[in-house]
């Protein structure tokens, strides 16, 4: 039988397969559908310090082989994740989750990695300084060698459990941002976040979008994501987390051969929430057609 085990910063999975933050909610939604501990793990929606609306409507629009999106981090806040979501989530899922954290400052981050850390459920934090979508904080942190640093550094001080800094591609050298991040601390980096975007109105002439722009995912940006993973996993010793357009047990070949160790599937769940189900019984399927016996031993292996 094929081995679609892995291991994210010392925690074995049961497969690679992981839901990214903001298309899978709080896990109990998709658990309506299917047994969601079939999963490798799973990526929370994106929390805050504080509850924040989101961005004005229209915040999601159409684009070729893809979607722009600018919710803008909606989420009741760290405090209402901790008393109210977690605890129906325990009820239905029975392993380690990704807790997901954005701030505006590096104080908002440390607070809200602070109270995920001492949370059982939680065996990760991922720490996003990739949002495009929100002013004044997210993509402002991760555009900057320095500051992605300082943020990484800030945030291992409060912190017990392992932290994933999550990238934006919309950068010049992610490489250098990624070293920033591994030598500052990070056990791990994820990415890509969504490419910047826009879509116009050709009856009004105004963007579709009420926040103009907004970030693009979905296939289109899948050899993106890859060059970039494949870039980030060669200059960095700790592990690395791809995403960016995946949908099929090939695509999460392809970036595991690239050299991340899990993948995660974002917009894909929006269009099918069988999707990640789906991903992971063809997984064994596609090993065998490429003539894979164990998906960890393929990590890195691209011929470059």
């Amino acid at each position: 039988m094929a081995g679609i085990t892995t291991e994210l910063c010392g925690i074995q999975l049961d497969n690679p397969v992981i839901p990214a933050s903001g298309t899978f909610g709080y896990g109990y939604e998709f658990a309506e559908w299917y047994d969601i501990n079939i999963l490798g793990t799973f990526s929370c929606k994106g929390t805050t310090l504080s509850e924040r609306f989101g961005n004005p409507t229209p915040r999601i629009a159409e684009g070729n082989c893809g979607m722009l999106n600018a919710v803008g981090l909606q989420n009741p806040g760290v405090e209402k994740v901790i008393s109210r979501e977690l605890p129906r989530l325990r009820e239905i899922y029975h392993k380690k989750i990704i807790a997901n954290v954005s701030g505006f400052s590096i104080d908002e981050y440390t607070q809200t990695c602070e109270k995920m850390d001492r949370q059982d459920i939680v065996g990760w934090i991922e720490v996003n300084i990739s949002c495009p979508n929100v002013h004044g904080g997210g993509m402002s942190f991760g555009t900057d060698a320095k500051m992605a640093a300082e943020v990484t550094r800030a945030v291992k001080a409060v912190t017990t459990k392992p932290v994933i800094m999550k990238l934006s591609p919309n950068v010049t050298d992610i490489k250098a941002i990624a070293a920033a991040c591994e030598e500052a601390g990070a056990d791990g980096i994820s990415l890509i976040n969504t490419l910047m975007g826009m879509r116009i109105d050709l009856k009004t002439g105004r963007p579709v979008i009420a926040n103009i722009t907004g970030g693009y995912s979905g296939p289109a940006i899948f050899p993106v994501a890859l060059r970039m993973v494949c870039d980030v996993a060669h200059t960095v010793k700790i592990p690395v987390v791809g995403m960016g357009g995946v949908s099929t047990a090939d695509d999460v070949i392809e970036m595991m051969l690239a050299g991340a160790c899990a993948v995660q599937v974002g917009a894909a769940n929006l269009i099918d929430p069988y999707a990640c189900k789906k991903i992971i019984e063809d997984l064994p399927v596609a090993m065998e057609k490429y003539g894979i016996k164990e998906l960890k031993e393929i990590i890195g292996t691209v011929k470059l």
